[in-house]
């Protein structure tokens, strides 16, 4: 896709000519398009650790360090 490609989230034609000589507030670019929630199931709940306030789940778990997880039961069967 080239200048100025109205669909597909990389570089068209960013800019008009010498007159506004700038790219304007606003302009749809490429970029990460929000915060998206992320659900995993069927991670095992290998151990809990009331002592430490821990508990230690097998397998990855989204999201940055620190930040808020919801545990629930999973909805689908493992299989």
């Amino acid at each position: 896709m080239g200048h100025g490609s109205k669909f597909h989230r990389h570089a068209g034609s960013n800019g008009a000519c010498s007159d506004p000589s700038r790219v304007f507030k606003g302009k749809k670019m490429p970029g990460q398009m929000g915060s998206v929630k992320v659900t995993i199931q069927n991670l095992e709940i290998v151990k809990v650790d009331a002592e430490q306030n821990l508990i230690l789940v097998k397998g990855a778990v989204p999201g940055p360090k620190k930040a808020c997880v919801v545990l629930k039961e999973s909805v689908k069967a493992s299989k």
